[in-house]
């Protein structure tokens, strides 16, 4: 049996995330209707962010950027899946997998720096809004989205190079629904123990560190806000705040349990149960959450519809 993972020509298998049964066809219903709404809602926004002149701020800017990410990244996995689901075959090439492990980790990495620079927004609007137009000018706007762009690229792309070309054992059979990092660890022949350790300061430094911005940003939000004695004004804010901070939450503590724990620890099922809830409902619940509930965009979609 080939233990060597040099020839381009040796294809993984992917488990799936379905077995065949009858409910796993209705489960396939749901996440390709979860695949649409996500393409329709954050493609809208696009538009409507793009067309609006009303919209042609910071805040919108961002909010169009983390739509985009979205976009790629439930495009990433989900077309493969239904590959595999209506096809024969579960084999992905060796090229295959490594570029979807890429795309798939830098995106994620995108999306986790890109919440923490929409909750500095935020922060500024509210807490600081005289310096607003300077802080958060077009060009500042455009060096955040290059930033969270460019160091979660080269994180992936270190990850990837150095993954990839470790030896892989036995008939290479990926426990998952796509090619991700954590997944492919258990099926490399040596000891990936001070690998791991390097994982977890990555999955630390672009996921913890703007999981907590966002709750130093929206608490500093909630303190200004209550200040200022408004009960309306009060109530508005902490629906915001709550319901940002629910998808945040979804995002970023299903991800560092996926990306700050040993292989050892990681369970199959578990481990694709939390890849569905960050990999495909959270670019769903994205556009409502952030800018459907808005209504400035809600205006922006009558005026459009006419």
């Amino acid at each position: 049996m080939e233990t060597g993972n040099h020839s381009w020509g040796t294809d993984f298998t992917l488990a799936g995330l379905f077995h065949y049964g009858q409910v796993d066809n209705f489960l396939f219903t749901v996440i390709i209707i979860l695949f649409a709404v996500a393409l329709t809602g954050n493609i809208t926004l696009v538009h409507l962010i793009r067309l609006d002149t009303k919209l042609h701020t910071p805040m919108y800017f961002l909010l169009s950027q983390l739509s985009i990410i979205d976009i790629m990244y439930i495009s990433t996995t989900v077309p493969k899946v239904a590959a595999n689901f209506l096809s024969d075959t579960k084999t992905i090439s060796f090229l295959g997998c490594e570029i979807q492990a890429f795309v798939f980790l830098s995106l994620g990495g995108s999306e986790a720096l890109l919440l923490g620079f929409m909750s500095y927004d935020r922060y500024i609007a509210i807490c600081r809004p005289l310096h607003y137009p300077v802080l958060m000018s077009r060009k500042m706007c455009c060096s955040m989205v290059s930033c969270a762009w460019s160091s979660s690229s080269i994180n992936a792309l270190v990850h990837t190079l150095y993954v990839f070309q470790l030896p892989f054992c036995g008939a290479r059979i990926v426990d998952h629904f796509f090619c991700e990092v954590p997944s492919l660890l258990p099926l490399v022949c040596e000891d990936t123990s001070q690998y791991e350790h390097t994982v977890l300061m990555s999955g630390l430094v672009i996921l913890l560190l703007p999981f907590l911005a966002i709750l130093a940003s929206y608490a500093r939000v909630l303190v200004v806000v209550f200040q200022m004695g408004s009960g309306k004004g009060q109530g508005r804010a902490v629906s915001t705040c709550s319901s940002h901070l629910t998808v945040a939450s979804l995002f970023y503590a299903t991800t560092l349990s996926t990306y700050t724990q040993p292989h050892s620890l990681h369970s199959s099922g578990r481990d694709k149960v939390v890849a569905v809830l960050y990999s495909i409902v959270t670019p769903v619940l994205n556009p409502f959450i952030y800018s459907l509930r808005n209504k400035e965009v809600m205006g922006a979609l009558r005026r459009h519809l006419g």
